[in-house]
């Protein structure tokens, strides 16, 4: 039964888990309905995709993408403003566009890259260069020196080409080039203050950052760093994005496009982050973030902000115990697609075949699983890209921690409650167990009297019939014990008038005939008679006692006077024993009955004569230990047996083999002791000395 009822929380866990996954079953088609609702708005609607439509091959390097950039940039020369400098490109030998016999490998080299802030396009390219050669203050070249070419088309699909040369450090002029001719020779057309920029020397080399308006650009443009070594001397290298010199050769530029992240912004959909990428993957527009995308369920939860003092109590002190076992959903996990211009997934390439798919994955620290849909964009029956949207897991994991958080509460009041009742059910069982066993204990005395009766249990239980059984019990014994106890006088009476009758027969028969009182059975006769009455004597003598106790009136004397006139007596009636006594000084005064003290002393003085080995004295002391009259009685002879130690006191115990001279013994001299001890509230003792030489017996009375 046990192991049944704590199968049935475990089985609450197990349930628990397995709607985790039918969850995550349904967010993956919840998902896979957003993507699909997002990609029918932008179906049909060539205008957004007409600037990607005509790309044969995206490749890295030559194609750029304009990184979104959150803050503005200051175009001062200096670089610390760019916060993705991550996604920086390094153009090296392997970009080179033209090279002349004088120029070294790896002389020439720039880092790049380009991001996109309101309507401008910014750009910085990072150079080494060992030898920077400025344009001279009244040259009218300006391809004798180290500068930056710059081509692209218009939105109209007009092909412009700019170039860069300055005499020194600080604002920059762009010079426009004619379309037709080559760098080498020409003549600068005219400055386009458009486009602005800022020049700055470092220990490397330099650094540029450009802002080109938008409304210049269309999807193409590229860029070429050229070397010159020398003051007028002719160009070493020039290293590029691509060919500047034709619009056929120039690379792309994707900008993310306005007007499609003002459609998935538009429609609302926060719980997922959407991603839409043109067919060779890269990101057309971003919408959400993807810590804050949970999904649906994630409202549910942090709709549920119940009050009162449980739920404070639960969050209190619950919960840290709860999540002991449980993991909290983190918000601090790794994005590694947090701003990337490409994105990759099996989900995605199947999605530009034109099919929908999903993918699960973890977050590169474990922190996180995120599930992906993607879902294509189609015009005129052509894939031109994909909807992609992502949300965590974590709002179903906060929906099953929720549900265990439940269960964990429900199942700890469940045992709370269990073990309460349990505990009062324990504690009545036990109370009603422990009133038995005091009425039990009350019922019968240390010496197996019976002092009183068992009030029966009206309970239909095991324990209301242990209770009546016990009265039962008791009330036999009590009826039994009655029986014994008159058992002695009834018999003491009875028989004394045979004795008396057989007394006055002998009697007679002695008088009538001389020779037959001297015969030896008539001897025998008489002494027997003689044993009897000694018997019903001492047999009446104990019921006597403990009636005449009943009635006795206690007062105040001195125990030292009273003890001291009986051993004057028992020197004198055992003149044979050595009896040595010590008596305190000093009045002790108790409140009893001195006749009953003496009583006392004969039984235990007659016990130590009658135990002590001949020629060995008696020793009687009498002294006040603190509020206590101690009064001992030690001989030298047989000690006690252990096993007798606890029933000495009993009635009708003794450890005599036979009486001397062949008076009968009862076992009652040490009875009637304890009776007169427990009168006078005292305490009665008999153990053999530490040095096993005999026994001493110790009388403890409150003075």
């Amino acid at each position: 039964m046990s192991l049944f009822l704590f199968a049935i929380p475990w089985l609450g866990y197990e349930y628990v888990w397995e709607m985790e996954k039918y969850l995550r079953a349904g967010q993956e088609r919840t998902l896979l309905g957003t993507v699909r609702a997002v990609a029918t708005a932008l179906h049909e609607r060539p205008r957004l995709f007409d600037a990607q439509a005509s790309y044969l091959s995206v490749e890295k390097g030559r194609d750029l993408y304009a990184y979104p950039i959150v803050d503005p940039i200051r175009l001062d020369g200096r670089l610390n403003d760019w916060r993705q400098q991550q996604h920086a490109l390094t153009y090296d030998d392997n970009y080179l566009i033209e090279q002349s016999p004088a120029y070294q490998p790896g002389s020439l080299s720039f880092s790049h890259m380009v991001g996109k802030y309101r309507d401008y396009l910014y750009a910085y390219f990072e150079v080494q260069d060992a030898e920077v050669i400025y344009r001279p203050q009244n040259s009218l070249r300006i391809d004798r020196n180290d500068h930056l070419q710059i081509a692209f088309t218009t939105p109209a699909g007009d092909f412009r080409r700019y170039l860069i040369a300055t005499t020194g450090p600080g604002w920059l002029t762009p010079y426009e080039l004619d379309t037709g001719e080559s760098v080498s020779g020409i003549r600068p057309l005219s400055p386009e203050p458009r486009i602005q920029g800022s020049w700055a020397q470092t220990r490397q080399g330099y650094t540029i950052e450009l802002r080109i308006p938008l409304e210049l650009l269309g999807s193409k443009l590229s860029f070429a760093i050229t070397d010159v070594d020398k003051i007028g001397g002719e160009p070493v290298a020039t290293i590029g994005t691509s060919d500047v010199g034709d619009a056929d050769t120039l690379g792309t530029v994707l900008v993310p496009s306005p007007e499609i992240e003002q459609i998935i912004r538009g429609l609302g959909h926060t719980d997922s982050r959407i991603w839409v990428v043109d067919r060779y993957q890269r990101v057309l527009a971003r919408s959400g973030d993807i810590r804050n995308s949970d999904g649906i369920w994630s409202r549910n939860v942090s709709g549920e902000d119940e009050q009162g003092w449980f739920a404070r109590f639960e969050h209190k002190w619950l919960h840290p115990l709860y999540y002991k076992v449980l993991t909290r959903p983190p918000k601090d996990f790794i994005d590694q697609f947090y701003d990337v211009a490409q994105l990759e997934g099996s989900h995605i390439e199947q999605a530009l075949t034109g099919e929908a798919g999903s993918d699960w994955r973890l977050t590169p620290d474990n922190k996180a699983v995120v599930l992906a849909a993607a879902y294509p964009i189609f015009i005129e029956d052509e894939v031109m890209g994909a909807v992609i949207a992502e949300e965590t897991t974590n709002g179903i994991r906060s929906l099953r921690n929720l549900a265990l958080e439940k269960l964990f509460t429900l199942m700890l009041a469940i045992m709370l409650l269990g073990t309460l009742g349990l505990f009062l059910l324990a504690s009545r069982i036990s109370s009603r167990i422990r009133r038995l066993r005091d009425q039990s204990e009350q019922a019968i005395d240390e010496q197996g009297r019976l002092r009183g009766s068992i009030e029966p249990s009206h309970a239909s239980d095991e324990i209301g019939d242990l209770s009546r059984s016990f009265a039962d019990m008791v009330q036999r014994l009590g009826q039994y014990h009655h029986y014994l106890e008159n058992m002695s006088s009834r018999l003491s009476h009875e028989l004394r008038t045979p004795v008396a009758v057989v007394r006055s027969s002998l009697e007679t028969l002695s008088m009538e005939d001389e020779g037959a009182a001297k015969s030896v059975y008539m001897q025998r006769a008489q002494d027997g008679l003689n044993r009897l009455s000694a018997i019903l004597t001492n047999m009446s003598e104990a019921t006597r006692l403990e009636q005449s106790l009943q009635s006795a009136e206690r007062q105040p004397f001195d125990l030292a006077e009273v003890v001291t006139g009986c051993m004057q007596g028992y020197q004198l009636a055992y003149a044979g024993c050595d009896l040595q006594v010590s008596i305190a000084h000093q009045p002790l005064e108790i409140e009893g009955a001195p006749e009953l003290i003496a009583q006392l002393l004969d039984k235990l003085v007659a016990n130590a004569v009658e135990f002590a080995t001949p020629g060995a004295p008696v020793l009687v002391s009498l002294a006040r230990v603190q509020r206590q009259a101690v009064l001992e009685i030690t001989n030298q002879g047989p000690l006690l047996p252990e096993e007798m130690a606890g029933r000495l006191f009993d009635s009708m115990v003794s450890v005599r083999a036979g009486g001397k001279g062949g008076q009968p013994h009862l076992g009652l001299g040490l009875y009637i002791a304890r009776l007169i001890v427990q009168f006078h509230q005292g305490q009665i003792t008999l153990h053999n000395q530490s040095d096993r030489s005999g026994v001493c017996v110790r009388v403890s009375l409150p003075i």
